[in-house]
Parts: C-alpha cells; structure tokens; sequence
C-alpha cells in the first residue's frame, strides 16, 4: 500500500476506532524529516464523504499533517460525521501540495493541471484541487473557489496556483 494512503487510513482508523492518532515513531526518517500542505479526501462510491487540508504546512512533519487532515476530513462539516462502520467502504486520497505561486493572469491556469487557490483583499479564501470530475474551465474553476470563499464575482481577487501530488486509492 502506498506509505501516505497507509498513514491517512491509520490516522482513520485511530481516530474513528482508539479515538486517538497513532505513533509516527516506526515511519521512514523521510516523512518525518519533511513538511508539506496535504488534503485528505474520502470517497464512498463515487460519493465525497469528507475533504479536509492545509495550504500551507502546520504540523511538524508531512505525516503529522496528513494524520491531522486525515481525522478532519471525518469531520468535514459539509457532511454527518464518518463512522467507524463506514471505515471500510471509504477510498482514500491523499494530494500533497506544492508551494502557491502567485498567478495575475488567468491564462496561465489549467484545472486539470493546477489546484487554485483564490484569496479577496479582506482575507477570505478559497481553495480548489486541481483535477476535479466536471472541472474542466478556467473559470469554472474561479467561480468554485470564490463560491468556497465566499467572494462575490465583481470583488477583487488575488490567485494562486499549486500542483498536487496525488496518492489515492484504487
């Protein structure tokens, strides 16, 4: 199994199970040495059960924040609690992010290539994966990530782009 899918499905499991996170003590130096934004998204059938992440890293190593991300995502407020029943029917998907970089022109985005994150002068911000089922426009994808933020279509806005490193399950 894929070490970031094994990380996230434990993280469920302690959490929905033991109600706690497991150790990272026995992961490879690597993923504790290295830090990383990450979501965590969980899938039952073709149906979003819960999608939680940062955009920015927060905890101390990339496996603490997928740990993290892992047990909010059976929180995601979007949907009733997960359950420790449901533990396994989900398929799990673990996309780690790379640094944002600024974008003033929304030419040089591609939603099947690039996460948007999209930020309005007051600081609300929305994000948005990038490679979604029925994502296909540029500004499709803009007008997603303002309706998350909360920005109406005629405010100003700032844009990010950020690829993913998609670990998910099959």
């Amino acid at each position: 199994m894929d070490l970031y899918i094994e990380i996230a499905r434990n993280a469920i499991k302690g959490y929905l199970i033991d109600e706690e996170l497991p150790e990272t003590t026995n992961l490879p130096r690597e993923i504790l040495t290295k830090k990383g934004a990450c979501f965590v998204s969980l899938h039952k059938g073709d149906e979003l059960r819960g999608c939680i992440g940062t955009i920015m890293p927060v905890c101390k190593n990339i496996a603490a924040e997928i740990m993290y991300n892992a047990a909010q995502a059976c929180l995601d407020p979007r949907f009733t609690p997960v359950t420790k029943e449901e533990l396994n029917s989900l398929k799990v998907k673990v996309d780690i992010l790379s640094d944002p970089e600024p974008v003033g022109d929304k030419t040089k985005l591609d939603p099947k290539k690039y996460g948007l994150i999209v930020k309005a002068p007051d600081g609300r911000s929305g994000v948005l994966l990038p490679d979604l089922d029925g994502v296909n426009m540029i500004d499709k994808q803009i007008d997603i990530a303002r309706e998350k933020a909360g920005i109406l279509s005629d405010e100003a806005i700032y844009m990010y782009r950020f690829t993913v490193d998609r670990h998910e399950e099959k």
